[in-house]
């Protein structure tokens, strides 16, 4: 009988202490992103010297194939899984060590870059501004309003991103990072405060199956509360326009008999009424997501404790 040892389908044993860790983290660089382009765009390289750099990993390792060929494109093998998880695990443990010796040293300090949701920013960064004031880190913003499940998609670029989801304190596509619920907001109906259904305390969905609606794409978040309204009417809504900015949304509802799903406290039009929906106990929560490995750096941690602060402030 052949041994073990010789059988040629199973896989080799490698040393991985004599293993570069910059190799593990390439691996996990395209696990995260999910291309050799995109890595290369994202580390300053072009593609060709990351796919020479793979060939490196693969030899070093003991010729164990990493990587096989998927279209036009490249995905990572089953050990190649294997060791891109090892790079998130040795990612965070140096941040980890690195956070005590920040702590050690002094107080923290040092650049965040942070994506955020434009609506949620509106209600949590001006108070988290104000926390880090006196502190020595400094946050970079950047504004995006994107579908939920994308969210996910920008820690890879940046340190901290703030989404929403409308059905889980996890965003879909963000059960692998560190995720830390902030707030959740209601979601009513916007009108004019003229609107027929202004002077009532709550709105039924057969009540607004009468009217036109402003919406949001497909996929966002306040879309699931007008398809709540629109399969417990049992009538499909009129929607006469889909728009992503709620500012924009604001003003054209309190220019019109029009009606729109939007955020309790993050409405600021004071030609605007909010109501609730009848049997509908709608709302969006509010996340903040990070890779784990920079969820432990000493300023993140600095900048999540002050949204979390200011969080709990919002009512």
């Amino acid at each position: 009988m052949e041994s073990r040892r010789d059988d040629p389908g199973r896989p080799r044993r490698i040393d991985l202490t004599r293993v570069d860790p910059r190799h593990l983290d390439l691996l996990r660089e395209l696990a995260d992103r999910g291309s050799v382009t995109a890595v290369a765009a994202a580390t300053f390289r072009t593609p060709s010297a990351v796919s020479q750099q793979l060939r490196t990993v693969q030899r070093e390792l003991g010729g164990v194939r990493l990587v096989e060929a998927d279209g036009r494109g490249v995905r990572l093998t089953e050990a190649g899984r294997l060791l891109a998880d090892g790079g998130r695990d040795l990612a965070r443990a140096v941040a980890r060590v690195q956070a005590r010796w920040d702590a050690y040293v002094g107080a923290p300090s040092g650049v965040v870059t942070l994506a955020t949701l434009p609506s949620a920013a509106t209600i949590l960064l001006p108070g988290v501004l104000e926390r880090l004031a006196t502190t020595d880190v400094r946050l970079e913003c950047t504004d995006v309003d994107v579908a939920e499940t994308t969210y996910a998609e920008l820690v890879t670029d940046h340190d901290l991103v703030i989404g929403h989801s409308f059905t889980s304190p996890v965003p879909d596509g963000a059960r692998h990072l560190t995720t830390i619920p902030l707030l959740r907001e209601p979601l009513d109906i916007a009108m004019r405060t003229g609107h027929p259904l202004a002077a009532r305390r709550e709105v039924t969905p057969a009540e607004l199956a009468g009217c036109e609606w402003y919406g949001v794409p497909p996929g966002y978040p306040f879309d699931s509360l007008r398809l709540a309204v629109e399969t417990a009417a049992g009538l499909p809504l009129a929607i006469v326009q889909r728009l992503r900015d709620n500012r924009l949304i604001e003003a054209l509802v309190a220019a019109s008999d029009r009606v729109a799903v939007l955020p309790r406290y993050t409405t600021s039009d004071p030609r605007l009424t909010l109501r609730p929906v009848a049997g509908i106990a709608a709302g969006r929560h509010i996340v903040a997501m990070a890779r784990p490995d920079r969820a432990e750096r000493l300023a993140v941690r600095t900048v999540l404790d002050a949204f979390r602060e200011v969080g709990r402030s919002v009512r």
